[in-house]
């Protein structure tokens, strides 16, 4: 039986689209130039909170969201014409073991901020999902790419927090994505709201397949530059380029010693960034600034930041007591009267 073209060219292996792997690559340059950032960060070269904030925040969240609607592509493309088992199961346990020694390596040297599900932890469950949904009818991938996306809009801007409960905060269940006050992490990707560009990257590619994209992509080449290259290992560069960095960096001290940080300013910044978790910027700025000025006044600032005053010492609850009292008018519609000195 002779099939239709388009059918002809469904069940057909792919071409291979250098430009997959072009983006690929060029997300991997950006992703070690946000790490890098950390890197300095560390050093002591930049402020303290300076990768998690601005711009480098909103850089670091378009690099994830790159990599993950690559894997989504990526993933319909290996599938094409029907999954190729056990290249599928060698990726995912080459990337699920990384997963694994990054969680092991980070919980040994920083058992404070230990990364128990970050981009690699994600891509490896969310590769076990996009493989049942790959199998799925279109219709059904193109449903929940809605749902989440909508979930999404919804989560971030119409009602923040909408979807999040203290009852997911435990390791155990913040990976989903839904908890108020996940534990801390130097690389946090749950599956909400990232799978959200995963499955928008699956229900692109499987509706590129219907038309004759996929092929016109191919033509264009692009398959042999250095970034296609690096894009056909990233596994191999993820693992490797952060040590690489760490030592760069750590070389630069060497040369040339990095500034001593403000106290006053890497205070304001670590208020901040804690303070932001439950309240708005606005309300933080006004709080943080308040309880510096307070400390400074009374003299504990220093003792404070060097431990001999505790976070739970009765001066510091009653002046951080003040400046929740102190700003609470400016978050509010309506003047309230202020409390008595």
């Amino acid at each position: 039986m002779i099939l239709p073209a388009t059918e002809a060219a469904a069940d057909a292996k792919p071409p291979r689209i250098g430009l997959v792997d072009t983006m690929r690559g060029a997300a991997l340059i950006a992703m070690a130039t946000y790490h890098f950032s950390w890197d300095l960060e560390f050093m002591g070269y930049l402020q303290p909170g300076t990768a998690e904030t601005g711009w480098l925040k909103i850089y670091a969240r378009a690099i994830a969201t790159t990599f993950l609607f690559i894997v989504g592509v990526s993933l319909v493309l290996s599938s094409r014409p029907e999954i190729r088992w056990k290249s599928f199961w060698k990726r995912f346990g080459m990337i699920a073991g990384a997963a694994v020694v990054i969680s092991a390596a980070t919980a040994y040297f920083m058992p404070g901020e230990w990364i128990y599900f970050g981009i690699l932890h994600c891509i490896a469950v969310l590769s076990l999902i996009g493989v049942v949904f790959i199998r799925l009818p279109l219709p059904v991938t193109l449903l929940v790419t809605a749902a989440l996306f909508i979930g999404w809009i919804a989560d971030t801007f119409v009602m923040p927090g909408v979807l999040d409960s203290h009852l997911l905060d435990p390791k155990y269940f913040a990976w989903l994505g839904f908890a108020a006050m996940p534990d801390r992490s130097n690389d946090y990707v749950p599956l909400f709201p990232w799978a959200t560009s995963f499955f928008l990257g699956m229900s692109l590619a499987r509706l590129a397949f219907r038309t004759s994209l996929p092929q016109r992509l191919a033509a264009l080449g692009t398959g042999g530059t250095w970034l296609a290259r690096l894009g056909r290992h990233s596994l191999a560069f993820y693992l490797i380029h952060q040590p690489v960095l760490i030592a760069i960096a750590y070389g630069m001290t060497f040369i040339v010693a990095p500034p001593k940080p403000d106290p006053a300013a890497t205070y304001l910044r670590q208020c901040n960034t804690s303070c932001t978790v439950e309240q708005g910027e606005a309300l933080c700025r006004s709080f943080c600034q308040c309880t510096l000025d307070q400390l400074q006044a009374q003299q504990l600032f220093t003792p404070f930041q060097s431990g001999a005053v505790k976070a739970d010492d009765e001066r510091i609850m009653a002046l951080a007591s003040q400046c929740s009292a102190q700003i609470e008018p400016e978050a509010q519609p309506e003047p309230q009267p202020q409390p008595q000195q």
